[in-house]
């Protein structure tokens, strides 16, 4: 009988669970025996496996996170971590690994391909910024819950005539605030990818009140050239000047909690057969992600160490509809 692991890695995304339960579903259905992996890379170093069952990821899909938890492990990018992580799994006589997770978890999977051990990756990060995937598991409820925010504080500026400024995930890729500030209507967008400055935000705002705005709101991403911090200590300098202070909230990880929205559940539904039809046919070393509203697959050597560029058109077009 084949045997089959699942990880979750990284940073947790909703729509994970789904994903695991839709492979341990199809796993079985294949006549397969699952385990589960804890806490990522280091419970695969640690030997922490547990059986899964069609019963064990009942409930499930409704729920944000991961029930097999995640960790952080510098460890398993070592060759001796590698060794351990592909000892345990022949200790067990598992043959196929499924790796739930974005790109650093992917170069792990790449690195475990790379061993003998016969891996799919499958897409999950609320970056969006695997290629390989146009969308990735956990971008469309974490924008959606971004989005919910911008339309609450764009009613208290209005009431208000205030110029507010949330901050949301995306240390290397400003996917989430481009597509947050052109879906709820902001008047700025700071990304890592387009370089600013805090007197540029400033000019842009003033601007939108000469054009008679009421109100502001400047969507940034964490990893910025100019952060949230570094904006408001600007303003707040400059404030005699300028005229006006920003106010800041920052999203942080309320993004990555809560029900994923129907969207994820079913992406990551598919996701989660599709890489159990592809281990089924023999296909591994590759990532499972949607392209072209089909799933698709993409071997990991075209993906590790790459990231997904911004559409520049998206990127115009939010300078444009800020008038």
């Amino acid at each position: 009988m084949k045997r089959l692991a699942i990880l979750t890695s990284g940073g947790d995304a909703p729509g994970m669970n789904a994903a695991i339960r839709a492979v341990t579903r199809c796993a079985i259905a294949q006549g397969w025996d699952v385990a589960g992996v804890r806490q990522g890379y280091l419970g695969l170093i640690g030997g922490d496996f547990l059986p899964l069952h069609a019963r064990s990821v009942g409930g499930i899909i409704q729920q944000g996170g991961t029930m097999l938890g995640s960790a952080r492990c510098p460890e398993f990018m070592t060759s001796d971590g590698q060794q351990q992580a592909v000892a345990q799994l022949r200790a067990r006589g598992i043959e196929s690994v499924v790796i739930i997770g974005g790109d650093g978890s992917q170069q792990g999977a790449a690195a475990l391909s790379q061993a003998g051990v016969e891996v799919v990756g499958v897409a999950s990060t609320i970056d969006n910024d695997l290629v390989g995937s146009d969308i990735t598991i956990g971008v469309d409820t974490a924008l959606n819950i971004a989005l919910e925010s911008i339309d609450r504080l764009k009613t208290t500026a209005s009431s208000h005539q205030r110029a507010f400024l949330v901050e949301v995930m995306g240390r290397h890729c400003g996917y989430l605030a481009l597509m947050a500030g052109i879906a709820g209507g902001a008047e700025v967008v700071a990304i890592p990818e387009v370089a600013t400055t805090p007197e540029a935000v400033a000019r842009e705002l003033c601007a939108a009140y000469e054009r008679g705005k009421a109100h502001a709101i400047v969507v940034v991403a964490e990893g910025a050239q100019h952060n949230a911090a570094a904006l408001t200590a600007y303003f707040r300098e400059h404030h005699s000047r300028i005229g006006f202070d920003l106010r800041i909230t920052t999203l942080g990880h309320v993004q990555r909690g809560g029900q994923p929205t129907a969207y994820d559940r079913l992406l990551a539904t598919r996701l989660g057969a599709y890489a159990v039809d592809l281990l089924a046919r023999g296909e591994h070393g590759v990532l499972a992600g949607m392209r072209n509203g089909r799933p698709a697959a993409t071997p990991f050597a075209d993906i590790v160490g790459q990231r997904k560029a911004l559409d520049v058109e998206l990127i115009r077009l939010a300078t444009v509809l800020a008038q």
